[in-house]
């Protein structure tokens, strides 16, 4: 924060981020968010390395900024549907919060793109477009997004730019950060005038193309990032779409920034999209039977991580699978497994008997029994948790309600009260279970940094099992996004067309 005396510019920060998917029969309420306001949220974004936290490193260095920090609420883990009354009063203390603000110079928002609440399919796109009510038409807004947003036109409407995470899995949220705020002083300072095309291209990707760091993307965000960083180019990347936020607009989009030169942004979104899209094919998950990749995990030697991206918390589903767990059983897996699971009646139960007792609970299926049956066991508690503890990966801190620890027979399970991310190893690590110490770990995410599994583990085996979040998309049973689509229907067609925004010329219209 700038002392008053030197101030020339004032900057609001807002965040809302969260991530729905459509088919977790379980909604998302208002207590499943961190919600800060004020000074709180810079304390909360001290210790990580965030958007906010790489925003607030460049707008340090500015004497004359003073940044007024307003709203944030980010979500615990990303689930289900987030009920009207819930989205209603995110919103209503969002937008409360920038009248309270008072007049600013300039915004920043950091959203994530793939909210979904109950009578609301593009929830950033409304809290944009209420906030430019609030905030006036001639401020600048710049907005950082997850590129599993899914890019509306209400967003690009009313933010003048729009500026995409560049890897995956997310690494560079805290740079992401640092260009979103360069943008905006920009901005401010009258140096740029930003006008943005996007290019629609009907495509759903899942599976390990999507790395960044290995995969075919990787290479076109490439493209998209020796665009952005040229003389030229202002923001460029991809929104590839959370394919279980099942709403209109979801697809994947190429999005391009150009300081006030529409042909050359619509140029480079077309190219980048044309780049895309023969790859569709292969940016598709290669899954495995539930029975087949249980075989082979018996068969191999040395740690096997089977990859459970169906019933992957961070992607939004429940967290309550027991199908890998019932087919280890089935099928007399004799080593060492670690396995998470979400179950809250059985984490009661487990807190009632205590560390050392034996308890009979039926494990799973308590949040979507439709796709799992709930699974008798008699497990030995081993510990029990408050749930709270820091990430492996970014030192944010993560909750995952009352946790217990339970062992049978090879069979350590550790569960939650309710879901939490598991894209690295912070749950299992925070309860005394080193994967390292395991033959077999279920990872329920589809993807973690390298290091986490892949590095270390014999074999990774992606499983075709039952869940919300499905990489078999087709099963998945969308309903509302606009169709066709690949993969859901495999012989979509493409004739790509760029699609123009600019705040500049808008102004100019005023």
């Amino acid at each position: 924060m700038a002392p008053a005396n030197k101030v020339h510019k004032t900057i609001l920060i807002a965040e809302c981020l969260h991530e729905v998917c459509s088919f977790n029969p379980a909604p998302t309420s208002y207590d499943d968010f961190f919600v800060n306001f004020g000074e709180r949220i810079l304390e909360y974004h001290q210790r990580g390395g965030t958007e906010v936290a790489g925003a607030m490193q460049v707008f340090g260095e500015r004497p004359d900024i003073m940044v007024i920090p307003t709203f944030s609420a980010r979500g615990i883990t990303s689930g289900g549907v987030i009920p009207a009354a819930d989205f209603q009063r995110i919103a209503d203390e969002f937008l409360g919060c920038l009248r309270q603000a008072g007049p600013v110079d300039g915004a920043y928002f950091t959203l994530h793109g793939a909210m979904s609440a109950e009578q609301e399919s593009d929830p950033e796109g409304f809290l944009l477009e209420e906030a430019r009510k609030i905030l006036g038409e001639q401020i600048p807004f710049v907005v950082s997004c997850d590129l599993h947003g899914i890019l509306t036109d209400r967003m690009l409407q009313h933010a003048d730019l729009i500026v995409p995470y560049h890897t995956y899995p997310h690494v560079d949220f805290f740079q992401t950060g640092q260009r979103a705020a360069r943008l905006l002083l920009r901005c401010l300072a009258g140096e740029i005038h930003p006008v943005t095309a996007k290019v629609e291209i009907p495509a759903l990707v899942r599976g390990d193309e999507l790395i960044t760091a290995t995969g075919l993307f990787g290479r076109l965000v490439g493209e998209a990032q020796q665009f952005e960083q040229g003389d030229k180019g202002l923001a460029a990347g991809y929104f590839i779409g959370n394919p279980f936020t099942d709403v209109p607009n979801l697809r994947t989009y190429s999005i391009v920034a150009t300081n006030d030169d529409p042909d050359l942004a619509q140029a480079v979104a077309l190219q980048l999209a044309n780049d895309f899209w023969p790859h569709r094919h292969q940016m598709q998950a290669k899954l495995m039977t539930v029975d087949t990749s249980v075989r082979l995990a018996i068969e191999t030697p040395g740690t096997v991580a089977m990859v459970d991206a169906a019933d992957a918390t961070s992607s939004g589903a429940s967290g309550d699978s027991n199908v890998i767990l019932r087919e280890l059983i089935a099928a007399g897996y004799q080593r060492r497994a670690l396995i998470p699971i979400v179950d809250a009646t059985v984490v009661e139960q487990a807190f009632a008997a205590g560390v050392g007792q034996t308890i009979k609970v039926s494990l799973g299926g308590s949040i979507d029994p439709q796709r799992f049956t709930p699974l008798p066991i008699v497990a030995r508690v081993i510990m029990l948790s408050e749930g709270r503890f820091r990430s492996e990966s970014f030192q944010q801190e993560w909750f995952s309600g009352p946790t217990a620890v339970l062992r049978f027979d090879n069979f350590t399970i550790v569960v939650t009260s309710r879901p939490v991310h598991l894209f690295d190893r912070s749950l299992f690590l925070a309860h005394g279970q080193n994967p390292r110490d395991f033959d077999l770990i279920v990872v329920k995410s589809p993807h973690c940094q390298h290091h986490m599994y892949a590095e270390w583990c014999t074999q990774l085996i992606h499983v075709d099992a039952a869940g919300s979040t499905s990489a078999n998309l087709p099963t998945l049973g969308h309903r509302a996004c606009r169709r066709p689509v690949f993969p859901l229907e495999p012989d979509t067609g493409f004739s790509p067309q760029a699609k123009l925004f600019s705040r500049a010329v808008h102004r100019r219209s005023l």
